[in-house]
């Protein structure tokens, strides 16, 4: 009789570990998401921090160019206004395409291009650039280690008991997949 108390003591207690430790490693997993999102959200600010400065310096060598500009500022305050993956992702890809038009835009004016306070607030913007595209791909990279971890059993029994539910991905969009028509 002890030996079988012994035993359902024993399975008792090591299930009660399991389900511990598969629940908090479902709980890491999830704020390995959400801090990763934090990041890109960190270095989407610090893009749209140097858009003014880049404005400023653009307005001044091409003061006429304004439809340029204000489709720059526009989608700076969409994605400042945006909440959540996918609007952050749409208002980002909108800035993302209104600075590339701004930047060819400035091929018309050798000046600007020249200027020493232009360069290094485009070099600081490739710089963010790449910062984001980083930043983005380890976000997709949390969320799919979530996903596995949300979609196998036996953590989808708890994943699903305790409100765990996927995580969107930080998608391009469809203009991403045009080529782009270069014109010489």
């Amino acid at each position: 009789m002890k030996k079988l108390l012994a035993v359902i003591i024993a399975v008792v207690v090591l299930g009660g570990l399991f389900f511990v430790s598969a629940y908090n490693g479902l709980v890491s997993q999830a704020e390995a998401v959400d801090g990763a999102f934090a990041n890109i959200e960190t270095t989407l600010q610090r893009r749209a921090d140097l858009v003014p400065n880049l404005l400023n310096t653009v307005k001044g060598y091409a003061a006429h160019e304004t439809e340029a500009i204000d489709a720059v500022v526009s989608a700076r305050a969409r994605l400042a206004g945006a909440r959540g993956v996918e609007e952050i992702a749409d208002a980002d890809n909108e800035l993302t395409a209104a600075l590339g038009n701004l930047l060819l835009v400035v091929e018309n004016y050798p000046d600007l291009k020249a200027s020493a306070n232009f360069t290094q607030l485009a070099d600081e913007l490739a710089g963010t650039e790449n910062r984001i595209a980083v930043a983005r791909k380890d976000y997709n990279d949390a969320v799919r280690a979530y996903h596995i971890k949300i979609r196998r059993f036996p953590n989808n029994l708890l994943a699903g008991m305790f409100g765990f539910t996927e995580k969107a991905y930080f998608e391009a969009d469809d203009a991403a997949y045009d080529v782009p028509q270069v014109d010489f």
